[in-house]
């Protein structure tokens, strides 16, 4: 398990390597929240991708879409696990062509790898009786990070939450990249429980002295 914290990455064995999958459900900020509760996922960012549109804004998309980008380590949460949630939890059909190429459902590849487990994992799904979703699959070209407000939505609702962990991360990429700020963003959103990301914390491959400063953290915001 890779855990980034306090600017660095922590692993459990030298020869793991995070992989990382980007994804359109729709507006990205539930998404975030989703992916980011899960333990194996290191990091969460949105953005935008899919599209050609040369630095694109939440204001001025043009032909990208609202996508999630998530890094995860494939010792502890595999790539058919993170595909059967995108598909378990948005419907294509309700989404593609609302607001053109805004809200799509949308998996960007990275590698020949990945896309051998996409249609793995679509075959299976068929065979179980899924049916065929109606994503657009692609290779990824160029993404781009969305503006600061949009990263980490739903823990930045919650002021307490936001002034605890600046302690612990002064600057703002710092917070939206690490993986406390990943667990507590899917809590806010009601994903996951204070205990669960305690727990899971105690097992994090961390110093000693850096595992008390998280979960001390953790502990104190008031919700």
């Amino acid at each position: 398990m890779s855990v980034q914290e306090s600017g660095s990455t922590h692993s459990q064995e030298p020869g793991d390597v995070p992989e990382i999958v980007t994804l359109g459900m729709g507006c990205f900020w539930s998404p975030e929240a989703l992916f980011g509760h899960m333990p194996g996922v290191i990091r969460t960012r949105v953005g935008y991708g899919g599209g050609r549109t040369a630095d694109p804004t939440y204001r001025d998309m043009g032909d990208h879409t609202e996508t999630v980008e998530v890094v995860y380590d494939p010792g502890v949460i595999s790539l058919t696990d993170v595909l059967n949630v995108f598909w378990d939890h948005h419907n294509p059909s309700n989404i593609n062509d609302y607001k053109g190429r805004q809200y799509l459902s949308l998996l960007l590849y990275r590698d020949h790898g990945q896309l051998e487990t996409i249609h793995q994992v679509l075959d299976r799904r068929e065979e179980q009786g899924e049916g065929k979703p109606d994503t657009e699959i692609a290779p990824l070209t160029t993404w781009y990070p969305a503006e600061d407000r949009h990263q980490k939505y739903y823990l930045k609702r919650h002021p307490d939450a936001m002034e605890q962990l600046s302690r612990l991360y002064p600057a703002h990429e710092e917070l939206a990249n690490s993986t406390l700020a990943a667990r507590l963003n899917g809590l806010a959103k009601g994903y996951t429980s204070l205990e669960r990301i305690r727990n899971e914390i105690q097992i994090w491959p961390l110093a000693e002295e850096e595992r008390s400063r998280l979960l001390e953290t953790a502990k104190r915001i008031k919700w």
